[in-house]
Order: structure tokens, then sequence, then C-alpha cells
């Protein structure tokens, strides 16, 4: 009988001391979590929408946990105050100028409170101090402009589908160039026409230099290109010579 009982005392002790174990463990992780061993500052904001945001939600400062969400309280129809806790040694590095914005942890996770980095020349936030905030992208409206964008696609998509099937079918200007092959014949016969009238051009030109009654018109604006060349020319040598005797 003793025996039985003192192995339910030793069984009973080490249950006890096990639950006391577990809870000075989940005290620690909660106090972690909450920052409450470490020194923290307090900060605040308003939103007109918190998009889902909670109490104990965590806030990032350049992709940082640096503090969790201690207290969400409606003021009004348009208003939403978010107290946060943050460590004490960043406060340093989070200016009046920052904002707080809703975010997620992923595509599928909690939301969180960023603070967005200030300018540098901007003064340090005080404890108990209110920052301007950005108000979160809900993504209802996300996916309501996926739709519009979506249904704007189909429709090109199909205004595109129905001019090809007219280009197939020999309909308009394009497609009566490309299934047409007397049109196409006749724009090649045009281009060949050109080239053809071109190289003439070319040869008139050529004959009328040697022209008698041309050969002077022709002479006079060969020498006033060459003159405008050597001008060029004396130029350049001129401002070869400047930047050399600057050289020495």
């Amino acid at each position: 009988m003793d025996t039985h009982t003192s192995k339910f005392k030793i069984w009973l002790g080490l249950f006890i001391a096990g639950g006391l174990a577990l809870f000075v463990i989940a005290i620690f992780i909660i106090g972690k979590q909450k920052n409450l061993f470490n020194p923290v500052f307090k900060l605040t904001s308003t939103f007109y929408n918190v998009s889902g945001l909670q109490v104990g939600n965590n806030i990032r400062f350049s992709g940082i946990n640096v503090g969790t969400v201690d207290n969400i309280k409606i003021i009004n129809d348009s208003t939403v105050r978010v107290d946060m806790l943050i460590k004490k040694d960043v406060q340093r590095f989070i200016k009046t100028d920052c904002e707080a914005g809703i975010g997620s942890a992923g595509l599928i996770g909690d939301r969180i409170l960023v603070i967005t980095q200030g300018s540098n020349d901007a003064p340090v936030v005080k404890d108990g101090q209110q920052i301007t905030s950005k108000e979160p992208v809900e993504t209802d409206a996300i996916m309501a402009s996926l739709r519009v964008t979506a249904a704007n696609a189909e429709i090109v998509s199909d205004q595109l589908a129905e001019i090809m099937v007219k280009v197939n079918g020999g309909k308009g200007t394009i497609g009566r160039l490309i299934q047409d092959t007397a049109i196409a014949e006749n724009l090649s016969q045009t281009m060949m026409n050109i080239k053809k009238s071109s190289k003439g051009l070319d040869e008139n030109m050529q004959a009328a230099k040697h022209n008698f009654l041309l050969k002077g018109f022709f002479n006079k604006k060969a020498k006033a290109v060459q003159k405008t060349k050597d001008s060029i020319a004396a130029i350049k040598a001129k401002e070869q010579k400047v930047i050399d005797k600057k050289k020495k």
C-alpha cells in the first residue's frame, strides 16, 4: 500500500513539474512575441480599413519583425486606430515621415503592419507619436480589376480573330492584296516601272552633265560643293592648331 502511494506521489510530482515547465515555456514564448521582456515604445496610426489586421500581428521595418500590434480600436465610422509596440532599439531608425501600411506575410499568410523607411533628415519619432498611414489594397478590388482586364483582352482577341477571318477571306485592302493575285501582279509591275523610271532619270542626269548648255551649271555646282568642303577642312585645321598649342 505504501509502495503504491509512493509511486502515485512520484507521478503526481512529475506531472506538476511538467505542467509548470510547460507554463513557464508558454509564458516565455508569449512574452517574447509580445515584447514583454524587451524595452518597447508605442506608436499609433489610423486607417479607414485595417483589412483583417489583428492584435498580436507582427510589425515589420526594413523586412525585419520589430514589434507587434498591441490594440485595434474603432474611433468612428471612418477611422480605426492601431496601437503598436515596437522595440526600443529600433526607435532611432524610425522617422516622423515614415508611413504605416498593411501587407501580408505571403500569398495566403497573416496580415502584418509594415512601416516604410523615412528620409535621413527627418527627426526621430517620439514615444506615443502618431504616424501617417497608407490604405491597403483589398483583394476584392484586385480581382475586380483583373476581371475588367480579362474582359478587355477577350474583346481585343475577338476583334483580331474577326480581322484575320476577313483577311483570309480576301476582304478589305490587306485581304485583297494577299488573296487577289491580279493586284499583287499589278503592284509588282508598278515597282518594276518605278525602278526603270529611276534608272532612266539617272541616265538623263548623267547625259545632262555632259551637255554643252548645262555643263557650266553643273561645273559651278561642283565648284561650290568643293569650296564648302575646303572651308570646312580649313576650319578643322585651325581648331587642331589651337588644340595643339594648348597641349604644348
